[in-house]
């Protein structure tokens, strides 16, 4: 690996400052420089043959398609090895029940990108309804969250000449009738706030030019961003305006009276509580205690009230889930007239039906007794709803039901490794303060020994991680005897938000102490041994793994870093950074940055400490965290004596890849680097 002159990152003077230049050319000669030495030592024939399955896996047409419904069609986005850039594209619900559905494909991507000389990649649609006449289309370049956006024609196939445009920017628009959006981007000065989102909703009115938009909200610059959103259902219209205080807080707004005289109607639950509006229900689902009326309710539950006795002051509230010390409330979706609920019982899916107004549960029948996994995908003005379960060596289900009798089974996943052999265990350990993590252990049944080990954690942003189908995790880690782990740990959302909050902030060394504990523990059981006990995260994952480094580098054979976090001392003031404070804390504030650098790994890299290899990716592109994060923790770590593997991708957003070929590559990189650096190979 090549490296830089010695030099440690301080308070007062930042050595690699330069390499924050995303797209200099000193900052990209040096990137180029690591990428070589990293390509030359790990693409090997057996990192070729692991790009090959795992991009086999990717492309095969035997993978789901999966759907959500737009009126008549069924409309899916698709990628295979013919359409690296993907497909728009739909179908009617018979044709999707047979083997070999028709799909009439709206937008060929790469085709687009040929025509237009970009390298496009889709960032989604927002189809108009009830009408299902006009999308507005977002195209990224090269993956960023940042994209550009076009008004299509679902009947000519073609965008619209002088239609609804916008230029590249984090933007956001809502239908409010087919001549009419709303519209949040950057309108110039002063209109984004300082995490680079939207600050000003304007309504935009067709054939006229955005300067003349007309502005009906707006937020702080200080907010992480302004959103609307436009429920057109018949006898339900409205229209929503939310401010996002911080990432965890955010005031939700009606507007009434536009466009003669807009009127703003606060709907005053709490800030940090997340608000479902469905027909003539109100859903808040808790994120901390609330007292209301006579009443409390804790953290977790999930509320339920009608819309306009709410805003007329009832406190009157159904409690349609509360939780218990196992049991959260993961995720639930509406068809018109049921409530489909998902639970995790000790990171386990349960699902429920829920009849409105009674809020009576009942079990969803049918659903796959080894599936860990449930997702729930449902249309709200119907009765259908599609169901996917899978779990670690389960490959996926797809099922529909119709709010009543059994699920029908529509599509199902192949098996893309022999998981016959394969046995899962959960087991607990108790963090550094007592309490118990759970974990997942995916290995070889009869596995005796240590053998490498992988350990996956992420542990932020109430973001639960479930065991999963991954025909890739399969092909190129499990098939060759390796042993995957899955760490449930705190800064997630598996047991509730209280499992998040109690990390957030000066609680974040939390996060560590519980995934070290983990890592320990799977010594001690004599599942692997430290040589042999890797790691991997990404984003938030990747400031894990950071930490893993300069504080636990004893616990570990080798790290995989990616897109990650790391100077959290200049965080904030990198792209979306500003937005995460209310996650992480403020460096600018000295109480805060009192806890924030015991842990921010770019500040506490050591050059006497015995580190183990790490492989430290990302992604040029990525807008959402800056590359610089990645770029300067590499070269601090180079000037300190360690051993670092550097690869970043030109393009690929915060996912890190663009497309299958991509994800394919850095899977191979991945999987390649571990098994060299944990099996001798």
């Amino acid at each position: 690996m090549t490296s830089q002159a010695a030099a440690t990152p301080d308070d007062a003077h930042d050595p690699y400052l330069w390499l924050e230049d995303v797209t200099g050319d000193e900052a990209l000669d040096w990137v180029r420089a690591q990428n070589e030495p990293t390509l030359a030592a790990l693409r090997d024939e057996e990192f070729e043959r692991m790009r090959a399955e795992a991009l086999e896996v990717l492309d095969t047409d035997a993978r789901i398609p999966y759907v959500v419904r737009r009126g008549e069609y069924l409309y899916n986005f698709w990628r295979d090895a013919a359409n690296p850039r993907g497909l728009w594209r739909r179908t009617t619900l018979d044709s999707y029940r047979s083997d070999s559905p028709d799909w009439d494909v709206l937008i060929d991507v790469d085709e687009l990108g040929r025509a237009d000389d970009e390298n496009w990649v889709w960032a989604g649609a927002g189809v108009i309804e009830p009408e299902y006449t006009r999308a507005l289309v977002a195209l990224s370049r090269g993956g960023s969250d940042a994209s550009v956006v076009r008004e299509f024609d679902m009947a000519t196939r073609e965008f619209v000449d002088d239609g609804f445009a916008l230029p590249e920017a984090k933007s956001q628009l809502a239908w409010v009738d087919i001549d009419t959006v709303l519209v949040g981007t950057d309108f110039g000065d002063g209109s984004l706030t300082d995490s680079g989102y939207p600050r000003v909703i304007k309504r935009w009115r067709r054939g006229t030019p955005l300067s003349e938009a007309r502005t009906v909200f707006e937020g702080a610059r200080t907010d992480v961003r302004v959103s609307a959103s436009v429920d057109r259902t018949p006898g339900f219209e409205r229209t929503l305006l939310g401010r996002a205080l911080d990432f965890w807080n955010e005031e939700v707004y009606e507007l009434r009276g536009l466009p003669e005289g807009p009127e703003l109607i606060r709907i005053d639950a709490p800030t940090d509580a997340s608000l479902s509006i469905h027909r003539e229900w109100l859903l808040i689902e808790l994120r901390t205690d609330w007292f209301y009326g006579a009443n409390s309710y804790p953290a977790g539950s999930l509320l339920a009230v009608e819309y306009e006795a709410f805003l007329s002051g009832t406190t009157e509230l159904s409690v349609v889930f509360e939780p218990d010390e196992h049991t959260a409330l993961n995720h639930y979706a509406w068809t018109r007239d049921r409530l489909l609920m998902v639970t995790l019982a000790d990171v386990a899916s349960r699902v429920e039906i829920v009849t409105p107004g009674e809020w009576r549960r009942e079990p969803v029948p049918g659903i796959p007794e080894a599936a860990n996994t449930v997702v729930v995908a449902a249309d709200d003005t119907g009765d259908e709803f599609f169901l996917d379960s899978s779990g670690f060596v389960t490959p996926s289900r797809l099922m529909r039901g119709t709010g009543a009798g059994p699920l029908d089974q529509v599509k199902s996943a192949p098996a893309f490794f022999d998981a016959e052999n394969m046995t899962v265990a959960q087991y607990f350990v108790p963090s550094q303060d007592g309490t118990p993590i759970p974990y997942f252990v995916v290995r070889p049944a009869g596995a005796r020994g240590p053998g490498p080990t992988m350990l996956y954690g992420y542990g932020g942003f109430e973001s639960a991680n479930t065991p999963a189908y991954s025909g890739v995790l399969g092909r190129l880690w499990l098939a060759r005897g390796g042993t995957y782990v899955l760490a449930n740990i705190r800064g997630g959302g598996e047991y509730g938000p209280g499992w998040h909050t109690q990390a957030m902030r000066e609680g974040r060394h939390k996060v560590a102490e519980d995934f070290a504990s983990v890592a320990t523990d799977l010594v001690n059981r004599g599942i692997t041994t430290v040589d042999r006990l890797g790691a991997q995260g990404g984003s938030n994952g990747g400031l894990l793994m950071g930490i893993m480094l300069t504080r636990y580098p004893e616990r570990f054979g080798a790290l995989v870093c990616s897109v990650p976090l790391l100077d959290m001392k200049r965080y904030h003031l990198l792209l979306a950074g500003a937005s995460w404070m209310a996650e992480y804390g403020d460096p600018d504030n000295p109480d805060d940055w009192a806890f924030i650098s015991e842990y921010s790994p770019y500040q506490n890299i050591s050059a006497t400490r015995h580190y183990p290899p790490v492989l430290m990716t990302t992604s040029t592109r990525d807008d959402r965290v800056h590359p610089g994060h990645a770029r300067k923790m590499t070269a601090a770590l180079l000037a300190a004596g360690h051993r670092v593997f550097y690869y970043e991708n030109i393009e690929g957003g915060h996912a890190g890849a663009a497309d299958n070929q991509q994800v394919a590559f850095k899977a191979a990189l991945t999987y390649s680097f571990l098994w060299r650096m944990l099996a001798g190979s």
